[in-house]
C-alpha cells in the first residue's frame, strides 16, 4: 500500500485525532469531531474490538506518513528487542530522520518535514541525508542547509519561542542534537501502543 496522499484534515477526522499534518491547529481541532462524509454528523457506528485495534494502528502510522509495509517492518523488529514491544515500536517510530526534524522544531508539520529531508535539505553529522526513514542515533547532530532556514514557514518554526524541545533531544537555533534515545513518557503521540501491539498479534 502506497503512502497515504489524500485530504490530511479528512483522515484526522476519520480517526478522531489530530494527527499533525497541518498548521492551523484551530481549524483542526474545530472539525475532528464531526466525522467525514454526508452522514458524519450522525455519529461513529459502535467498533468492534478489532475495529478499535485498527484505528490505533492507523493512527500511528498516519500520524508519522509510512506504509503499512514499513509499520509492519517496525513491528517485526521492535519484537525482537529486549523491551516491551509497544514502546520499542514507537522509539522507532520516533528515531526516523523526518521526525527528528519535526521534533526538534525544524518544521511546522510531519509531511513539511519530509518534504524538508527528500528535497536535501537535512543533514547528518554534515552529511546530506534525502531518506526520510533514516535512522538517528545518539549523539547525532542534525543541522538544515542555509536555504531552508530561510524559508519563511520554517524560519517562523525556529523563532518560535513557545516550542518545547523534547527532553531526549537539544536544539541551537537550527541545529539539533540527539542525546539519548526517547523514553515513552517523552513521545507525545496520543495513541495506545498495546492496541497495535494485539493487532499485529493477532
Amino acid at each position: 500500500m502506497s503512502r497515504y496522499i489524500g485530504p490530511k484534515l479528512r483522515l484526522a477526522r476519520r480517526l478522531g485525532q489530530d494527527l499533525g499534518h497541518k498548521q492551523n491547529i484551530q481549524k483542526v481541532a474545530k472539525r475532528l469531531s464531526v466525522l467525514p462524509g454526508q452522514h458524519g454528523r450522525h455519529g461513529a457506528k459502535r467498533l468492534s474490538e478489532f475495529g478499535v485495534q485498527l484505528r490505533e494502528k492507523q493512527k500511528a502510522r498516519f500520524s508519522y506518513g509510512i506504509t503499512e509495509t514499513q509499520m509492519k517492518g517496525y513491528f517485526v523488529e521492535a519484537l525482537k528487542n529486549k523491551g516491551a514491544t509497544g514502546e520499542e515500536l514507537l522509539r522507532l517510530l520516533e528515531r526516523r530522520l523526518d521526525n527528528v526534524v519535526y521534533r526538534l522544531g525544524l518544521a511546522p508539520t510531519r509531511p513539511f518535514a519530509r518534504q524538508l529531508v527528500t528535497h536535501g535539505h537535512v543533514k547528518v553529522n554534515a552529511k546530506k541525508i534525502d531518506i526520510p526513514s533514516y535512522r538517528i542515533k545518539i549523539e547525532d547532530v542534525v543541522s538544515l542547509s542555509d536555504k531552508a532556514v530561510n524559508i519563511p514557514d520554517v524560519k517562523a518554526k525556529i523563532a518560535d519561542q513557545s516550542y518545547a524541545v523534547p527532553s531526549w533531544m537539544q536544539k541551537t537555533a537550527a541545529i539539533g542534537k540527539i542525546k539519548s534515545l526517547p523514553e515513552r513518557i517523552e513521545i507525545d503521540t496520543a495513541v495506545d501502543e498495546q492496541l497495535i501491539v494485539e493487532f499485529y498479534s493477532r
